[in-house]
């Protein structure tokens, strides 16, 4: 059967713009008044994390805050998802709002009061876990969201789904994990997902900004496995070798072509790496082969096309011209697509970004080469994902510590400024503004 909520909201989208403007106050002062509480979560999520697949404790303390608040519950989504369903009051669309909860194998050097002091095993390792991130953060402001929507639950025009996701940062070697499972498992069906939005804190944006971009704002990231195969010789004769050791030299210098030569750099940015690189064992032997890891990120789809293409050529081709093989593995165990804002959505929603925190903050960002699996939902439906600002005013971007280390640091003061964006998203896009 066809939904008919776009037909009635050409006769309620009147009065739902026309109560807006309060309706936006009442998030105000919701938000502002749940800031410490919505703090406290993140305080102690960062004191307890976990790694992908592995977010048993978080997900607990989410479910039962939602139960909490009278929300449809379910749990297990995706290994130890959690899925919110809230029901308005009034027929309209399902939004669905995304945060996700892994934190990552880095010992913390922050020195705050709810450092984190975990330990785990990972890849055969013992290593620290910290939610180096921000994904702590993003937990806190969509429950302070909840709160606040299911508050309101009687004037909403539609459904609210919370999607808290584990592993987006990648799952467990030999698992599945992350927005690509969840999506797998249903996440976007039943009630089925009219638009999506998310939000990522960022270190090096000062708080009480919000970054944005339509089109690809973060890469696609595929990584790769190159094996080539020569013939292993004593060091002192390298004649009677097929040496992988020089192949893999000339295939490391023929890819760094790719961007420079074969990439519209005028349009899109793209990145080839070589991370590692494995072959031999000792100074005087050639080894018979090389494994080369690496990653490709690429802006748009027929660049991601173009760039696997490519490095496929370029590497067996090369090892081809010194007598060797080289054998290519994209994605070799990981694949996330280009994280896509839809441009209409971003444009029908940027009045709501700009009004909530103040049209001089809210800025045209540049698109970068990291990757998130967000990018799972947009290919199912339209999406806006942007970014919220984490550094301390004042500061220096270029000195604020990234994500991913350990001296990451985020600036509380701006998680309010997230649970306004969120809500007020979700109320225009419910009120006819995503329409």
């Amino acid at each position: 059967m066809k939904k008919l909520y776009p037909l009635v909201f050409s006769f309620l989208s009147l009065s739902a713009f026309a109560q807006t403007p309060a309706r936006h106050a009442t998030v105000s002062k919701k938000a502002d008044a749940l800031e410490q509480k919505v703090i406290a979560w993140r305080r102690d999520f960062h004191e307890h994390p976990e790694l992908g697949n592995h977010e048993v404790r978080t997900a607990d303390i989410v479910a039962k805050h939602l139960q909490s608040l009278g929300i449809e519950v379910k749990t297990g989504v995706a290994h130890t998802g959690v899925v919110g369903v809230l029901r308005g009051g009034k027929p309209g669309p399902v939004v669905a709002l995304r945060a996700d909860m892994d934190g990552l194998p880095v010992t913390e050097r922050v020195n705050i009061p709810f450092a984190s002091k975990v330990k785990t095993m990972y890849n055969g390792n013992e290593v620290g876990v910290m939610a180096a991130c921000g994904h702590d953060s993003h937990v806190a402001i969509l429950m302070g969201v909840a709160e606040i929507l299911a508050s309101m639950k009687n004037d909403l025009h539609g459904t609210v789904k919370f999607i808290f996701q584990p592993a987006e940062e990648g799952p467990p070697a030999g698992e599945e994990g992350g927005a690509e499972l969840m999506v797998k498992e249903g996440v976007l069906e039943n009630p089925k997902v009219d638009v999506i939005f998310g939000l990522h804190i960022n270190s090096q944006t000062e708080v009480g900004k919000i970054g944005y971009r339509p089109g690809g704002t973060m890469a696609a990231v595929n990584d790769m496995q190159i094996v080539v195969k020569g013939r292993s010789s004593h060091g002192a004769y390298p004649w009677s070798s097929i040496d992988p050791i020089v192949v893999s030299a000339q295939i490391i210098n023929n890819l760094q072509t790719i961007v420079s030569r074969n990439l519209d750099v005028t349009q899109n940015g793209g990145v080839v790496t070589i991370g590692a690189i494995n072959g031999g064992n000792r100074s005087n032997i050639i080894p018979e082969k090389v494994e080369m890891l690496g990653t490709l990120r690429a802006l748009s789809a027929a660049d991601e096309k173009m760039l696997i293409e490519r490095v496929k050529t370029i590497a067996t081709k090369t090892a081809e011209a010194n007598g060797a093989t080289a054998e290519v593995k994209i994605p070799y165990s990981n694949h996330y697509p280009v994280t896509y804002n839809d441009p209409k959505l971003t444009a029908q929603m940027l009045p709501t970004l700009q009004s909530v925190a103040g049209a001089d903050n809210v800025l045209l960002r540049q698109a970068v080469t990291g990757a998130e699996d967000f990018s799972f939902y947009q290919q199912k439906v339209p999406g806006l994902f942007f970014f919220l600002g984490g550094m301390p005013k004042g500061g220096d971007p270029m000195k604020a510590p990234p994500h991913h280390t350990p001296d990451f640091y985020i600036d509380e003061s701006g998680f309010t400024l997230g649970v306004k964006a969120l809500c007020d998203l979700t109320l225009d896009y419910m009120g006819g503004k995503g329409k």
